[in-house]
């Protein structure tokens, strides 16, 4: 998940935006001169993504255009500054037509609702999104998001080590026990090899569907209270686990201070299982990594819940051209441009079936850990969550060193509650 921005970085970039916005044409966003003096449409399309990724939006971009003649799409890549050009460009009323979007309820009153939108345009085909993927995009029951792309997060296995060792490949609706129990046999501290990678420094966001499968959660439904939840007995459990895994060394820390990426240690062999979204399987099967995917461990007796990772696209309120910028949106999750992108998982049932996705053994997982997705964020219930999040994660990472997660958990609670009154 992105982190809020200062305040000095967001007026820095709010000026820049300014003095470049639209190229310095200093005209309406949503038109430009084309050659010989024509009107041109020009729509404007920010994105997070880089490289290969962004080539692909690009190039959907351009089969827009050339079923919409006069329509040039600009596609702006703010990257890792995504969060800071957005906020420049809402705070000076010349953001973005159409955008990619995931915090909602930082932005949504500078959104236009889509309810009207989605609800009445049957080139949509709304019934054949996942169903579920619809819940990360409201706030207060209206709509801001069309579902772009989502990955659930699965454990990662390399066959190569478990079949060195003799052990049995792991398969869905295995416990924690058992996957604490197959680390153990996987470790071999004089080989450097571990049985997991554990993260120095978490996403909490990623840890919920952890949390939420032992009965806990970091947030009470309502998004009012957090104790007896961020520190109860569940919570301070699941998140225990990871910390005496490293204790007992049957995992080791990455992507720390000095430390590989876990992405980079399995890719190396090194670490038997990783537990991640989508994004680092067709780099694992580059390296040349025989993997498998297995959906996530049960706390024993209790029901399997994941997290998702979803992409949005949503538009400004504050675009002159709502209309084009909807259409633009619609062509960007029709069947074609979704088969285009690979970085993230299709959000059409219909695309799913047709490309057996969810009969595909490395895919499956992601799609049986969406069925048990359907629990809210923390970050969508409470909109101070940010000020409450900065000691939580602190605290994770002390008991990713090897502190006692209630203690700290007990701690964090005290540390935040300030914000929520």
């Amino acid at each position: 998940m992105k982190k809020r921005i200062s305040l000095i970085v967001l007026a820095a970039t709010m000026m820049a935006s300014v003095l470049s916005a639209c190229g310095g044409s200093g005209g309406d966003s949503g038109a430009s001169q084309g050659d010989g003096g024509s009107s041109q449409k020009t729509l404007r399309f920010a994105t997070w993504d880089t490289g290969d990724t962004l080539k692909i939006e690009q190039d959907i971009a351009k089969k827009f255009e050339a079923e919409h003649p006069g329509t040039k799409v600009q596609v702006e890549a703010y990257a890792d500054g995504f969060d800071q050009k957005l906020a420049a460009g809402f705070g000076a009323a010349n953001p973005p037509d159409v955008m990619y979007m995931w915090d909602f309820p930082t932005y949504h009153q500078s959104l236009e609702p889509l309810d009207n939108y989605a609800n009445k345009d049957q080139d949509l085909k709304i019934d054949d999104f996942y169903k579920g993927l619809f819940n990360y995009g409201k706030i207060d029951g209206k709509l801001y998001g069309i579902p772009a792309g989502f990955t659930t997060r699965v454990v990662y296995y390399n066959k190569k080590m478990f079949d060195a060792a003799g052990v049995p490949y792991p398969k869905d609706g295995w416990t924690w026990d058992q996957f604490q129990e197959i680390a153990q046999k996987l470790s071999d501290k004089s080989k450097k090899q571990y049985g997991f990678g554990v993260r120095a420094e978490n996403d909490t966001y990623d840890l919920q569907g952890l949390v939420w499968s032992n009965g806990g959660s970091f947030i009470s439904p309502d998004g009012k209270t957090i104790d007896g939840y961020m520190n109860s007995k569940e919570t301070a459990e699941a998140i225990q686990m990871f910390g005496d895994m490293v204790k007992n060394g049957s995992a080791v820390l990455t992507g720390g201070k000095g430390q590989q990426s876990g992405d980079d240690i399995f890719k190396a062999g090194k670490i038997a299982m990783w537990e991640s979204g989508i994004w680092p399987l067709e780099s694992f099967r580059k390296a040349g990594i025989d993997v498998g995917t297995v959906e996530m461990p049960a706390f024993q007796g209790k029901p399997v819940k994941g997290v998702l990772a979803e992409s949005a696209l949503s538009i400004a309120k504050d675009s002159k051209q709502k209309d084009l910028a909807w259409e633009f949106i619609k062509f960007y999750v029709s069947d074609a441009s979704i088969k285009m992108r690979v970085a993230d998982l299709p959000v059409r049932q219909s695309v799913v079936t047709e490309l057996k996705k969810d009969q595909d053994p490395l895919y499956k997982p992601y799609y049986t850990m969406l069925e048990r997705s359907d629990n809210t964020p923390a970050f969508l219930l409470n909109p101070k969550w940010n000020e409450v999040n900065r000691q939580l994660s602190a605290a994770v990472e002390s008991v990713m060193h090897g502190g006692n997660a209630q203690e700290v958990l007990n701690q964090a609670v005290k540390d935040s509650e300030r914000y929520l009154k």
